[in-house]
């Protein structure tokens, strides 16, 4: 077994707070708290919560989920907590308005496959999986009072994205503010030593959770905050289900293959360290060979599919998702697309609503939104529902594709 200090350097790891200070708090506090359950003779209880919003995790959810998988793997007692009760109203961090509110019905269809997606990282044997429901149905209005007086309104309007609301005299609904009272009652009622999550999820864990559970008696929880987010296939926003950038783990191989040679050169390296795990002198290596010419993108970038699709299905899987690649983009066969279609360079970075103008592949802009609301717009065969979506000249080539007759194979300039 790892050292104490080589433990919490590994659970540390990859983790920011914004301020050096905070970070070097939340080491000493996870050395104290893990001397004192060795002396308990028990774990550390630790776990992330997933909101159900839509049926699928992506990639960017993995990176949460490594952290909890090197807590297993250190012998702790880890959560998967799917927030079944969280998600009816909708995290509202990072958020610029108001969320849409899901039913029962809907949160429960899309939570159906969440713990078998999420062992594709986490060890099956070892993982616990709760639902908040469990604990947050039951509160009557006296306990929500009761837990709501343990916070003053202005410890929540000064967190940024409120704050930017205010400024832009945009609605915050009083419902918003119960998302960070339900999340720190997670803790409370698993009694969490550790909870990971991401930047956005800081006020909520580092603030919410620790004062609740200090309010009613229990040691504060360690925040493991993660500093990087994966950026989505557009390179630039972070990779989310709601800006349909994302990378979903359910994807069928040949899809998740495709969608990773679809991102930016500039992307490959924080994909190769945040999915792959690669450290810094392999990282500068292939950082190195981009800039040189000794290592060409679209190589590197098939590496990096064929590892990630092996991850997530199989090496197989992997091996069969190259082939199908090669096929339509190297050897002249082209499946179900027409060999003969039309070619266009592209000069620059554009959004793809523009693409289908320029080419007069639509009409007009509101005929290529309902097409994509339709599913009638691809990329490399995969529905692009985002008239935003930016195509990079670094993700070429690839094939769009209007309804079922019209093509363009779009490459990139020398």
């Amino acid at each position: 077994m790892p050292s104490l200090e080589e433990q919490l350097d590994v659970l540390m790891s990859g983790t920011e707070y914004g301020d050096p200070q905070t970070k070097e708090t939340m080491r000493r506090e996870l050395r104290e708290r893990l001397i004192e359950c060795e002396q308990q003779g028990r774990p550390l209880r630790v776990y992330c919560g997933y909101d159900p919003r839509t049926a699928d995790l992506h990639l960017g959810h993995t990176i949460t989920m490594r952290k909890l998988r090197q807590f297993q793997d250190f012998g702790h007692d880890v959560t998967f907590l799917v927030g079944t009760f969280t998600s009816l109203i909708g995290d509202p961090s990072d958020k610029d308005k108001a969320r849409s509110q899901l039913t029962r019905e809907e949160v429960m269809e899309n939570a159906r496959t969440y713990a078998q997606q999420a062992f594709k990282i986490l060890d099956p044997q070892r993982t616990r999986v709760r639902y908040n429901d469990e604990w947050l149905s039951p509160l009557d209005f006296a306990d929500i009072i009761r837990l709501a007086s343990n916070f003053t309104v202005q410890q929540f309007l000064v967190r940024e994205n409120f704050a930017k609301r205010i400024d832009a005299g945009q609605a915050i609904y009083l419902h918003e503010f119960f998302y960070a009272l339900m999340q720190a009652y997670d803790a409370v009622a698993q009694e969490a030593d550790v909870q990971v999550g991401g930047q956005d999820q800081l006020f909520n864990i580092l603030v919410a959770g620790r004062k609740l559970q200090q309010g009613l008696g229990q040691k504060p929880q360690i925040a493991i905050i993660m500093g990087e987010s994966l950026p989505g296939t557009d390179g630039h926003q972070k990779m989310s289900k709601s800006q349909g950038n994302h990378i979903p783990l359910l994807a069928e191989p040949w899809d998740m293959y495709g969608k990773v040679m679809s991102i930016p050169d500039t992307a490959m390296p924080v994909y190769h360290k945040l999915i792959l795990g690669w450290q810094p002198p392999q990282l500068s290596e292939l950082e190195r060979g981009l800039a040189d010419g000794t290592i060409h993108p679209n190589e590197a970038k098939m590496n990096l599919a064929r590892e990630i699709v092996s991850i997530f299905h199989s090496p197989q899987d992997a091996e069969a998702a190259q082939r199908r690649w090669d096929e339509v983009f190297r050897s002249g066969s082209r499946d179900a697309i027409p060999q003969d279609i039309p070619e266009e360079v592209m000069n620059e970075d554009k959004k793809i609503l523009d693409i289908l103008r320029d080419l007069k592949m639509v009409a007009s802009g509101s005929e290529a939104k309902q097409l994509m609301k339709g599913g009638g717009v691809r990329l490399n065969g995969q529905v692009i529902n985002d008239p935003q979506m930016v195509i990079t000249r670094s993700s070429l080539p690839q094939v769009l594709q209007v309804g079922k007759r019209k093509y363009v194979r779009l490459l990139a300039s020398d």
